[in-house]
Formats: structure tokens, sequence, C-alpha cells
């Protein structure tokens, strides 16, 4: 018997127990198993938190940082040692990561920038990606929020492909004493609108959603079927993060619960019912104990996983280490292999820009997976 066709109100039901989840995930590892065979990916990278500055005040945030008590800049010299370091452990990604817009906020921001030359934070952005895509055999993928027309096709020339996510279609979680209450990037117009922007484009794009933070069942449904729409009318979104939110003790959500297991796996194997088989499906390894348990609900990628740098949106959650990474995905009766921050399927000119997909050959194998070049232990 065939599994229904992506209904929000079967998706309800399943996500509040009304329906037996058994069938669903069955589905979603069949989905998985059809559409990326045994093959589970990681791309291989280092953390470059560009600015820990940002002018949004999430209240589950120990990223964000003001002038002062560790909200600072790094400078280019900085980045640049950091993608070396990483270059020589085999990395092929840089996953610049920044709070957004900095400068509409902090004073010490806008001196950085004009000292520096810069009219803004995402013009450093700009800047840094290229100097990585022109100068290192890493590949930049950019984080920097939101994003209008002219900064994508800017970001494109350097950047493989870019990432932000949505965390949740819901304007509620912006009202007072909301986690994105005082959070102008957290807007999820503005945000779906960077999402579509990207898939006009023609930009692989990583997105996804962030579970726990406050939200209703509906609400992370809608979100899933609202990313969904957008693929469907362009068909840029690589990559679909299902992260689940861990309560950080500096924050004012120390005391939330996180999400259970149970609950956060079945929004997993949701994700990969309502994107399909094509979906690269990922959840990030750091962020649970027993990671290997998400290869049961349809996962077929692990993310961004560092040799060298920690994960600075969560400091307190080390990553695996890629053996142990490996030990756990291959116990399970999977492949575990090295991709690079554009999925294998966007590996062509129609996604990149002809300069960087000129470099891409040169780091992928025939399949377009990386080829990992280590020059030093791990």
């Amino acid at each position: 018997m065939s599994f229904p066709v992506p209904d929000p109100d079967l998706a309800y039901r399943l996500l509040t127990g009304a329906s037996p989840t058994e069938a669903l995930f069955g589905e979603a590892r069949r989905l998985r198993d059809e559409g990326k065979g045994r093959t589970v990916s990681y791309s291989r990278k280092v953390f470059i938190p560009l600015t820990t500055m940002c002018r949004d005040r999430c209240t589950y945030c120990t990223f964000a940082k003001p002038p002062g008590a560790g909200g600072v800049y790094m400078t280019p010299d900085e980045v640049m040692a950091v993608v070396r370091a990483g270059e020589r452990h085999g990395c092929t990604e840089a996953l610049v990561t920044l709070g957004d817009r900095p400068e509409d906020r902090w004073p010490a921001a806008r001196d950085f920038l004009s000292d520096n030359g810069y009219k803004s934070t995402l013009e450093y952005v700009q800047h840094m990606t290229e100097r990585i895509a022109g100068e290192t055999s890493v590949f930049p993928h950019a984080n920097p929020g939101l994003m209008d027309e002219e900064t994508q096709r800017a970001l494109r020339r350097s950047n493989p492909s870019l990432g932000l996510m949505l965390e949740n279609i819901s304007p509620r979680l912006m009202e007072p004493g909301m986690p994105h209450y005082d959070c102008p990037d957290k807007d999820p117009v503005a945000r779906m609108e960077t999402i579509e922007t990207a898939g006009r484009l023609s930009i692989p794009f990583t997105t996804g959603i962030l579970v726990g933070i406050g939200e209703t069942p509906t609400e992370i449904i809608e979100s899933l079927f609202a990313l969904a729409e957008t693929h469907k009318r362009h068909g840029h979104l690589q990559e679909i993060i299902v992260q689940n939110f861990r309560p950080k003790a500096d924050t004012r959500m120390r005391g939330v619960d996180p999400p259970t297991i149970e609950f956060f796996s079945t929004v997993v194997a949701l994700a990969r019912w309502i994107f399909g088989e094509e979906m690269n499906v990922q959840v990030p390894p750091n962020l649970t104990d027993d990671f290997g348990i998400y290869l049961d609900a349809g996962i077929n990628d692990w993310g961004g996983v560092s040799p060298l740098t920690i994960d600075w949106v969560n400091p307190e959650a080390p990553w695996p280490h890629l053996d142990h990474l490996r030990s756990i995905t291959e116990h399970a009766g999977f492949d575990l292999r090295p991709r690079l921050p554009v999925y294998p399927e966007f590996a062509n000119d129609r996604w990149l820009d002809p300069a960087l997909l000129t470099k891409l050959v040169g780091r992928a194998d025939d399949e377009a997976y990386a080829v990992v070049e280590e020059k030093a232990t791990t």
C-alpha cells in the first residue's frame, strides 16, 4: 500500500500523535533510498564567524555579542589564516556566518567598516568570499542574513551556494515575549523573499527550520510546506536543514525544554515526505548524542563538520570526530562521502558561475563529490 501524497492535515495528525507514525518513517526511508541510495554526505569545513555583532536580539542566541563583550569583526588576515589552516586539513568549505547588519545598531561596527573601506557588512562579506575563492582551494558558503537581489548577484560569483535558515514561517514568533521579538531580520516575509530571490537568480540555496523555540505543530508544518512551494517554483533548494533547538545557559530561553527525540525525529521524517526523494535532508550531528537515529527518519546528509573549528552557533556542542561519524554511518549500512558546499546535482553551468565551476571540477571526483587533499594530521 502506497503512502499518501504530502498533505498538511495528515502531517498535523502524524506530528501530534493522532495518527501512527510507523508508516511515515518507512516512507521517509524509502524515499531517501530511492533518491539518494545508501550514500550519506557531509561537508568538511571551517567555520568563519566574520562578525559576532548583530542588530537582532534573539532570546536563544549566544553567537551575537555586543562590542566589549566579544562582539567583533574578524580581520582579513584572521579570516585567511583560518581558511588556509582548513585547506591544510583537507577542508573544502569555509562557512561564513555573521550577525545581521550590525552597523545599523553598533557604532563599533560602523567604525570597523569605515576604517577598512567598506560601506556595509555585506560588502565585506563579498570581499572576503572573493578572496577565499580566488586565493585558496576552499569554497566559501556565505550565510549573511537577509540579502537583496544585488547582493546575491554579487555573491554568486564567489559562492557556489548561499544559505539562510527560514527557522519558522510564523510572524507570531516576532511578537512581544516571543524569541524573535525586536529582531527585524527574522521577519519570515523578508526571509522568504531572500529565498525566492535566490531561486530567480538560479543560486543553489540551503535553508531549513529550527524546532523547539516556541512554535506550534501547525507552524512547523506550514514552514515546511512554504519552503516546498518555493522549491517547486524554482528548484533551487539544494538542502533542507532540520535543526533541533538546544537551550543555552546564558540566554533568556535557558529554561525551555528542547524537543524530544521522538517529536523531532517525526519532524525530520515529515520533511523527507514533504520534499520527496530528490531533496537533501540534513540534521546536524553535534546536537544529539545518539545522532544515528536520524538515519531512520530519512536524512542523507550530516551538514558541515569541522576537523579544526568549533560550531560558533552551538559552542557547547562539539562536532563528532570524523572517524566516529564514519563509524556510525557505516554501521547503519551507509557509505559516508565528503561533498562540496554545493551538492553534486547542482554542480553544472545552469547553477554555477563559470569560474567557480572550473574550480569545482578540480576539487571533485567524477560524481561531483569532494576530493579531500589533507596535508595535516586531524
